[in-house]
Order: structure tokens, then C-alpha cells, then sequence
């Protein structure tokens, strides 16, 4: 047995290379996943850090994007515009400054609102007890989680050691 047939067997007798495969998870378990019954938004915003975006633009096209309801694409580190009728997702890297970012995106404890209705935050490999504590201690920001997962897989760990 050839290597392309056991990879073809395990797909349903369909092959996928590897952008195809972290395409699909990208898309469809990340950004399709970011949604509520309860939430009228519709549109979203898609917040990463430097890594986060390599891996993005490496698997997706920006057309893949808006497709699934993705009307804008930010910077965690730019200064952005608050949009409270948007959810946003984040992809990010489990960083103790990407999650200070985040926190400080979705609270109200400094006396303005949320830039955003809801987060979904998909970090891009595994984050610390300690940083997921501090989430959980920052009361405002925790009924304006709507998911808070890891994003990891052979294939993202590959992508790390590719883009670092």
C-alpha cells in the first residue's frame, strides 16, 4: 500500500493536502463555530495577533473569510473601533499580553463599554492554567465569552515551526 492510498482511505477516498485540511478547520470548526442563537449580529470581526495571521493567510482566502461572516479582519495590537453590535473572534497565540488584550477588548471595569458584543477566542495551541484563571477572576469579561478554545492540531503545530 502506497502512502497517497492510506491517506485517500482515511478521507473517504478523497485526498486533502495540508492547507486544505487546516483550511477546513479553520473555516469551519473556528469561524462557523462562532455563533449563538441568541446573538441578531451576524457580521463579525477576526482579531489576530502576527502568528495567527500567517497561519490564516497561509490556509484561507480572504473570500473564504467573508463568507463566513467575517466583515473585518483587525490587529490585536492596533488601536481599533468599538463595534458593540458585532461579536468578534479572536485567534490568537495563549500569550499573557494577547490575553491582556482581549480582557481589556471585552471589559467594563475601566469605565468604557466592551468594543464587543461577544468573543469567541480560539487560542492557536495550548494555553496556561494560569492565564485561563485570570480570565475566570475578571467577572465583566465572562458573560461576554461565548466560547473559549484551544485550536490545536499536528498540522497547527507544524505551522508554528514553519512561520517562528
Amino acid at each position: 500500500m502506497s502512502f497517497s492510498d492510506s491517506d485517500s482511505s482515511s478521507y473517504g477516498g478523497e485526498y486533502k493536502n495540508f492547507r486544505q485540511i487546516s483550511r477546513e478547520r479553520l473555516l469551519y470548526e473556528m469561524l462557523r463555530s462562532a455563533k449563538t442563537g441568541d446573538s441578531k449580529s451576524t457580521r463579525k470581526v477576526l482579531i489576530m495577533d502576527k502568528l495567527t495571521v500567517k497561519i490564516m493567510s497561509y490556509s484561507c482566502k480572504m473570500a473564504d473569510i467573508t463568507q463566513e461572516g467575517v466583515s473585518l479582519v483587525e490587529d490585536i495590537y492596533r488601536r481599533r473601533q468599538p463595534l458593540p453590535s458585532m461579536d468578534a473572534i479572536y485567534f490568537i497565540q495563549p500569550s499573557k499580553e494577547n490575553v491582556i488584550m482581549f480582557m481589556s477588548d471585552m471589559s467594563d471595569m475601566s469605565g468604557r463599554s466592551p468594543l464587543y458584543k461577544k468573543a469567541f477566542v480560539f487560542f492557536s495551541s495550548p494555553i496556561s492554567r494560569e492565564l485561563v484563571a485570570h480570565i475566570r477572576k475578571d467577572g465583566s469579561v465572562l458573560p461576554r465569552i461565548g466560547s473559549l478554545r484551544e485550536v490545536v492540531d499536528f498540522f497547527l503545530s507544524f505551522l508554528f515551526f514553519l512561520f517562528e
